[in-house]
């Protein structure tokens, strides 16, 4: 009975290991998987050794092996939980897009403008942007500047008009953006910058 009741357990602990994995899906992304699984997307990556948000159909990812599948099920009787908003994911898919010449209407890897970054970085993370500044405005939740996590929109006035660039805060007071003075997309202080400060705008939060 001992010698059974070994076996049993250690069945039990192989399952519970098994399960700590997910298998990628068609239309599946990383930041829809962190948030299936409730692991932060930046710890998924590092976990499966992952050098860029890209993944395959049938993949096979590690969720780290520290609980069973039916760890998750008590999550559907509880409030709704944030989705992962760990500023390692948001830097590895805003990081993809740094340094492309900044070009007025461009979209592809010759050259893009304001919401053309922000369009194909929140793509990576599975989330589909309207095309211009002025439409990405009107999408998500309105943030307050003291609340400001990575991967809010930021918005600002630089041509008389609300919402005329965008960008993508990244924590810390720095902000990704496609700059059109320097000529390319780049990382960049916020609120400690003058220019950006005094045309601030607001946020909208689009990663609930």
């Amino acid at each position: 009975m001992k010698l059974s009741h070994v076996l049993l357990t250690a069945l039990a602990l192989s399952g519970a290991a098994s399960a700590a994995t997910y298998t990628v899906k068609p239309g599946d992304t990383l930041y829809s998987i962190a948030r299936a699984t409730g692991v932060d997307a930046s710890t998924l990556m590092k976990l499966n050794k992952l050098s860029s948000t890209t993944i395959n159909v049938g993949q096979k990812l590690s969720t780290g092996g520290s609980a069973p599948a039916t760890a998750a099920a008590p999550r559907a009787t509880t409030a709704a939980s944030p989705a992962p908003r760990g500023n390692g994911f948001v830097r590895a898919a805003a990081t993809r897009y740094l340094g492309i010449r900044y070009v007025l209407g461009g979209s592809g890897n010759g050259g893009i403008d304001c919401s053309s970054y922000t369009m194909n970085v929140f793509r990576q993370m599975g989330v589909n942007l309207p095309r211009t500044a002025a439409a990405q405005w009107r999408v998500g939740s309105p943030v307050s500047r003291r609340d400001l996590r990575p991967g809010d929109l930021v918005f600002f006035n630089t041509m008389g008009r609300t919402a005329s660039h965008v960008g993508i805060y990244m924590g810390d007071g720095m902000m990704a953006n496609a700059n059109s003075y320097y000529g390319k997309s780049m990382i960049e202080p916020l609120f400690s910058n003058s220019y950006w400060a005094s045309r601030y705008d607001g946020a909208r939060r689009v990663l609930n």
